[in-house]
């Protein structure tokens, strides 16, 4: 772990973009764990089911509004976190912002979005995470990649220019990072997720559920507390994550 202590219920983790799949696992289980878990997403009643599932389990959790586009948003969000639930050791940046369109459809509006919620946001939220653990000289500041963040595919320009960003901002951030404490890490989510959507929409694919063909949030969440986990002197920078039926 980053920064053992016996006292983990006295730390905060931060999840942005707790949507329900991978970032409510993630929330879960660092609740489980024994943190005070922050999970956010754009609205935040949409949160409700999640936060109520971790404090009847007995973990401590809250649910709070935040468009982690805005500046002025994500500062107070962190500085909230620090000065009503406890010092961050742990934040996850878990925005998607996944699209298809054919490059000549492709709008300004819909690219510069698209770039505001995968890279722009993610600027803001790894900048105010490191600005609050610096002083403490430990934590973890984890961005969730994808395919597109390793290569460009027909119909993702946006998409594909979001996630480059955001990891070419996760290893500027560990370089400079690293040194002083903070573990930053990047992990690149290749696959079908079991969501309703995948079940609804690519019902063939979602039958290979049956044989492990989609990734199983829960197990993702398992591989963000092992990374959390690691001694400095071990510490992993880029994950990937995929299916065994997944091709790379």
């Amino acid at each position: 772990m980053t920064n053992p202590s016996t006292a983990i219920q006295d730390r905060a983790a931060l999840v942005v973009g707790a949507g329900d799949a991978t970032g409510s696992a993630i929330a879960r289980r660092f609740a489980a764990e024994g943190y005070r878990v922050v999970a956010v997403r754009r609205h935040g009643d949409a949160l409700a089911p999640l936060v109520e599932g971790i404090r009847a389990a007995g973990g401590v959790a809250e649910g709070w509004a935040c468009d982690a586009r805005d500046e002025a948003q994500v500062v107070a969000l962190v500085e909230r976190i620090e000065r009503e639930v406890a010092p961050l050791e742990i934040v996850v940046f878990n925005i998607g912002a996944n699209v298809r369109f054919d490059v000549t459809e492709t709008t300004e509006r819909v690219y510069r979005k698209v770039w505001e919620m995968g890279a722009l946001a993610g600027f803001l939220v790894g900048r105010e995470a490191a600005r609050a653990m610096l002083p403490r000289g430990c934590g973890s500041i984890f961005f969730t990649g994808a395919t597109a963040s390793l290569r460009g595919g027909a119909g993702f320009c946006a998409f594909a220019g979001a996630k480059f960003a955001l990891r070419a901002l996760a290893q500027s951030m560990a370089r400079e990072l690293g040194p002083k404490g903070l573990h930053v890490a990047h992990l690149v989510i290749d696959g079908a997720i079991d969501t309703d959507f995948i079940a609804k929409n690519f019902p063939e694919r979602y039958a290979t559920k049956a044989e492990d063909g989609i990734l199983d949030p829960e197990a993702i969440a398992a591989a963000y507390w092992a990374l959390h986990q690691q001694p400095r002197s071990a510490w992993t920078h880029e994950q990937d994550l995929r299916p065994w039926i997944e091709s790379f």
